[in-house]
């Protein structure tokens, strides 16, 4: 919600989408969410730039090999830290910038989840930022990279005629 709320277009074309794709007064199902590309690439988006775990399970090489410059045995211990790889300018243009046109590796039951949570919530309520300045998305120092600064935003049941249940 951070990275939309500091690109209000980006949640205009969401919020577009959504209205589009989804009859006036429903709530979001399961049924909806192939029709709404734009959400899911707002959600992998979010995975690129902020990964739940900032590095994926460890592996063991099987046979002798070459990763860059370095030589690795077999039977190496190797920790990917996707953090880093999802912020690498030589894979990436602009790694740092929310672009959810450009759209990410990422599938299965969390996207799925993810995507029903996120258009369930922008259907039911509008958000508002409290105050002009971008929200702060700097990052916490614990093994899952927290926001720094919990998201303090404003929101309130939608003005549109949709029957949420919370």
């Amino acid at each position: 919600m951070s990275l939309l709320l500091n690109n209000p277009e980006k949640l205009k074309k969401a919020l577009n989408e959504l209205d589009h794709n989804i009859e006036p007064h429903r709530l979001l199902e399961d049924s909806n969410l192939s029709n709404l590309p734009y959400i899911q690439s707002i959600v992998q988006e979010t995975l690129r730039l902020f990964p739940p775990a900032p590095f994926l399970f460890p592996r063991v090489s099987a046979s002798e090999c070459k990763v860059d410059q370095y030589d690795v045995p077999s039977g190496t211990i190797i920790v990917a830290n996707a953090w880093a790889i999802h912020r690498d300018p030589k894979l990436w243009s602009e790694p740092h910038k929310f672009m959810p046109e450009r759209g990410c590796p990422g599938d299965g039951l969390a996207m799925h989840t993810i995507t029903l949570a996120l258009g369930s919530v922008l259907r039911c309520f509008e958000w508002e930022k409290i105050g002009d300045e971008p929200i702060d998305m700097s990052e916490g120092v614990r093994f899952l990279l927290p926001k720094a600064k919990a998201l303090e935003a404003l929101c309130k049941p939608t003005s549109r005629d949709v029957k949420c249940y919370v």
